[in-house]
């Protein structure tokens, strides 16, 4: 009998150190993160090694996505709304050459809503500057301040505009030459004079900048050159305006060249 008990304590002792090894065993299971599965492949196996990160993306692009959303069929049409019926007063001041007026704004008109303050061309475009619309403010804003002297804010105005109408567009372009020439800065005047002709080529615009291009250079003394254009505006422009005394225009840079 004593015998017996004093091998119970060595039992015990092996039994409890099996029981701790277990638990450890256990606990390391619990801890230790889960081995991808190597009989993965392609997408699956780059998914399962990524995904935190493919979450993360995913979710910003769908915020992005999102978003471009909201601007462009929510946000944008809402704006373009607001500009269209403010220019509208903006542009009959214009119409009656009040370009004053047109420009600043601030004469009460009477709208369904009730009387207002009518907002001029400069206000549209700051505050609609995203919008179609506000684009085109900057363009009508250009022109008030051309037809004011304001032949600096004339330019500023006009570089803004970037639309691509087939008229206004090359109009733009020009009326900035038409600034700088009234500055006195005759290169650049040509720069964008020859710019505006070659902007959406038309019946219109084009032979209408080529000749101011060509005075341009007469005033430069470049009497070639402007003989080039004038002979240019008569064999592609010939029904034009600008065609309608180009002979004597030829004439004139011929003597005065010596050509």
């Amino acid at each position: 009998m004593a015998e017996l008990k004093e091998e119970n304590p060595i039992e015990n002792v092996e039994n409890n150190e099996n029981v701790d090894v277990e638990e450890e065993s256990n606990e390391q299971e619990v801890s230790s993160p889960k081995a991808i599965d190597p009989t993965l492949e392609g997408l699956q196996f780059f998914y399962e090694k990524n995904k935190k990160m493919i979450n993360y993306v995913g979710g910003s692009i769908a915020l992005v996505v999102g978003l471009f959303v909201f601007y462009k069929f929510y946000y944008l049409p809402d704006k373009e709304k607001g500009a269209a019926n403010e220019i509208f007063w903006a542009q009959n001041a214009f119409e009656k050459d009040s370009f004053n007026i047109a420009l600043k704004g601030g004469m009460m008109v009477r709208t369904a809503e009730g009387d207002k303050t009518m907002m001029g061309f400069e206000q549209i475009a700051d505050e609609y500057g995203i919008t179609s619309v506000g684009t085109l403010a900057n363009y009508y804003a250009g022109i008030c301040c051309l037809r004011t002297a304001q032949y600096d804010r004339a330019i500023e105005f006009l570089q803004k505009y970037d639309g691509n109408d087939m008229m206004i567009a090359p109009i733009a372009i020009g009326c900035i030459g038409d600034a700088n020439m009234e500055l006195n800065k005759v290169d650049e005047a040509l720069k964008y004079y020859l710019k505006a002709a070659e902007k959406n080529s038309n019946n219109f615009t084009t032979p209408l900048f080529l000749r101011k291009a060509a005075f341009a250079y007469e005033l430069k003394n470049n009497y070639a050159e402007a003989l080039g254009i004038y002979e240019r505006i008569k064999k592609e422009y010939g029904k034009s305006n600008e065609a309608r005394e180009i002979e004597k225009n030829i004439s004139k840079v011929k003597t005065l060249g010596n050509l």
